[in-house]
């Protein structure tokens, strides 16, 4: 899918990716190991975005909304439940029983947060913000998921300016794992 505009068209382009990687998983039956890479795939897809969406979207979020705070806070409380369902999921194989109870609550989870951006926060930031100022999030969202980490770190910080420092050393560990391993590959 392209990539560009404003944060809110890159923002929902991710969210496609990540439902087209979703259908793929449901598409294949229970135990089939291609359901591990396309969890895989989805995880480091989600990792990117939700760093990129912590160090930029909610930072300007709580700038331009009246209750911007709240809404940030209740997003945050999102990813840090998603990423340590990620978390789990990252040592389950595609066979385990386990596997198919978490990546159900992961897609549960993420099709809910996503529904509440586009439907909720999308409108509310397009409405107080500047088509510059919605340009500029989305070249800096762009940026951030190019040095975003690719595995979930439930511990590490999700609020500037710790998680500006510390993302993109833990990304590039991440990739560096990813490329030895063939995580995220398909054969």
């Amino acid at each position: 899918m392209g990539h560009g505009g404003n944060v809110i068209d890159e923002l929902t382009t991710d969210h496609r990716e990540v439902e087209e990687l979703f259908g793929r998983i449901e598409a294949l039956p229970p135990g089939h190991k291609d359901r591990k890479v396309y969890a895989d795939q989805a995880t480091i897809e989600l990792v990117r975005h939700s760093v990129a969406e912590e160090e930029y979207l909610y930072p300007a979020v709580r700038e331009h909304l009246a209750d911007g705070d709240a809404i940030a806070d209740r997003e945050l409380e999102d990813h840090s439940k998603a990423e340590q369902i990620m978390k789990d999921l990252e040592s389950c194989e595609a066979g385990d029983a386990e596997f198919d109870r978490l990546i159900g609550q992961l897609m549960t989870e993420i099709r809910s947060h996503l529904a509440d951006e586009e439907g909720n926060l999308f409108p509310k930031l397009r409405a107080a913000c500047t088509p510059d100022a919605l340009d500029s999030l989305g070249d800096k969202i762009r940026q951030a998921k190019k040095l975003a980490p690719t595995r979930p770190h439930p511990s590490a910080p999700d609020k500037p300016p710790a998680n500006k420092l510390l993302a993109p050393g833990a990304g590039i560990v991440d990739r560096m794992r990813d490329a030895l391993t063939g995580r995220g590959k398909h054969d």
